[in-house]
């Protein structure tokens, strides 16, 4: 790389699980604003479902889902970071987004550490998806001792807070939220939206990320330490081959909401439904749901149903019986 050349600036897109990184990120590579962005995507579990939902683009798209960005995989991070540079005639922007248990605190810490990167990339903001509807109840949770709080830190650590799916409650709750929201980080700009749509240069290389803010609110930020997960959250995947019954499935997902929803903080899967040539793509947060048919099923892939679960003391062997209960033959 020249050294003369600018740096390449980064936005870090965090969040907790379900408030709306991926619709977000899909406007981003869209939206005809003139960059060239290349993505990393962290997912929590072992079955890989959001490069499936993120739109077809030209964007280089890169996955790491064997562990969250934030402790086992930021080694990975460094290394596609310097894969990505040698390529560097190919975009202009890079955006991550992080798992929604995501601490961004260890993420940021990549670009200052590693001198390499330092040299080559300026994190450019950290952006922080806020659920309206459902963040409070997160904000609010008190953990185990010793273990963080994901959904406070990633309000902490933001630059810009985008408060999502305002749609879903009232003006007086979102004034509440929004002085909360002040309490945890009085100096992150706020931003409202509806399904992800924000002003785009609130966001995208606006230069909000400052060290020494950062370094008077943490001094110990740029120290390696200890960034342990409550344990009681978990991910389960869900991968079959063949297709499921309609009507059973929605049976399946009625029953589940109803009994588990409180303990489900995110769920996301892509079904193979007999009869339907389109692929069924749902998405969840706690009680809320939605899905529909999607795009067709590509005519030479076999159809395969993924599901991702993402909660508190999820049973893994009953989820995979219960669904695979719904199997055709």
């Amino acid at each position: 790389m020249d050294p003369e050349a600018p740096r390449v600036p980064v936005t870090v897109l965090t969040g907790f699980l379900g408030s709306g990184k991926t619709t977000l990120l899909n406007r981003i590579l869209t939206e005809q604003h003139g960059k060239r962005i290349a993505v990393i995507e962290n997912e929590f579990g072992e079955i890989g479902i959001d490069d499936a939902l993120v739109v077809d683009a030209e964007e280089e798209i890169f996955e790491m889902n064997n562990g969250c960005i934030c402790c086992t995989v930021r080694g990975d991070l460094i290394r596609i970071l310097g894969n990505l540079m040698k390529r560097r005639d190919r975009f202009d922007h890079i955006l991550i987004e992080t798992t929604g248990l995501a601490d961004p605190a260890p993420v940021a810490q990549t670009f200052f550490v590693d001198e390499e990167i330092r040299r080559q990339l300026r994190l450019d903001a950290i952006v922080t998806m806020v659920d309206a509807k459902h963040i409070l109840d997160h904000l609010d949770e008190v953990k185990p001792d010793g273990v963080e709080n994901e959904s406070v830190e990633q309000v902490a650590f933001a630059d810009r807070l985008i408060v999502n799916k305002i749609d879903l409650v009232g003006e007086e709750e979102i004034e509440r939220l929004e002085k909360r929201l002040r309490g945890i980080n009085a100096m992150a700009e706020i931003h409202r939206a509806e399904f992800g749509v924000v002003d785009l240069a609130a966001v995208l290389d606006v230069g909000a990320f400052d060290l020494a803010r950062v370094l008077e609110t943490d001094p110990r930020f740029l120290e390696e330490t200890e960034h342990q997960h409550d344990q009681s959250v978990t991910s389960v995947g869900i991968e079959i081959a063949g297709e499921v019954d309609g009507g059973l499935m929605n049976q399946w997902l009625s029953t589940l909401l109803a009994e588990k929803g409180v303990d489900i903080f995110r769920m996301k899967g892509i079904v193979a439904v007999a009869g339907e040539d389109r692929r069924f793509v749902f998405q969840g947060v706690h009680m809320l749901f939605d899905g529909g048919p999607d795009t067709p099923w590509p005519s030479a892939q076999p159809r395969v149903s993924r599901l991702v679960f993402i909660g508190r003391n999820l049973d893994r062997d009953e989820l995979t019986r219960s669904f695979t209960a719904c199997a055709v033959g």
